[in-house]
């Protein structure tokens, strides 16, 4: 399985920077600027957000963050320990706030930042199914983040394109709540 999940992975990022190149800058700029509301009214107000910093050809959340902000949400980001094998952790943050290069060169709170328990996890991906299973870098470290907090909210944020009709599942794979994409909002699909 683990070579389907490589092959899969590679033609799932393949898909989404072709997706993402064809976009009109018009559907670029304005997607995922705001939570939709079927979404924000499941939040808890004052609830603790970790967001993500999008790389490439991943779902923007630049804007997504500021919005949540704005409306008194506590934001959070991921941040990696020194080697790949160290469990990822969230740490307290605000836009203004200092980043600094982590892991794999990716900008992340700096050590001083409190580390954080979030409610809500919004969480990139290379891509998803019908059943919110999610397919990542391979890494593991949202699958294990979300073992040790099965009470968060998971929500996927992703580009339409990145769907596909069934992913291989891993035992350690944990499935998102919901995937939020430009196009509309995926719940899991009665078993």
């Amino acid at each position: 399985m683990k070579n389907e999940r490589a092959a899969l992975r590679t033609d799932l990022l393949a898909r989404r920077s072709a997706f993402v190149a064809g976009l009109p800058n018009s559907v670029r700029n304005l997607a995922f600027r705001v939570l939709p509301n079927p979404v924000l009214t499941q939040i808890a107000p004052g609830a603790r957000i970790s967001c993500y910093l999008a790389m490439g050809s991943e779902a923007p959340t630049e804007a997504l963050m500021e919005f949540l902000h704005e409306r008194g949400f506590k934001l959070c980001l991921p941040r990696l320990g020194k080697s790949i094998q160290e469990d990822m952790e969230f740490a307290d943050w605000a836009p203004g706030d200092i980043l600094v290069p982590g892991q794999l060169r990716i900008p992340q709170p700096a050590p001083q930042a409190a580390v954080v328990t979030p409610d809500v996890v919004l969480t990139p991906m290379v891509g998803f199914d019908r059943q919110l299973n999610r397919i990542g870098h391979g890494a593991g470290y949202y699958d294990r983040a979300f073992a040790k907090l099965p009470n968060a909210q998971r929500i996927g944020i992703a580009w339409s394109a990145q769907m596909v009709d069934a992913l291989p599942v891993e035992p350690w794979d944990v499935p998102l709540h919901m995937v939020i994409t430009e196009q509309s909002i995926i719940t899991r699909a009665p078993a």
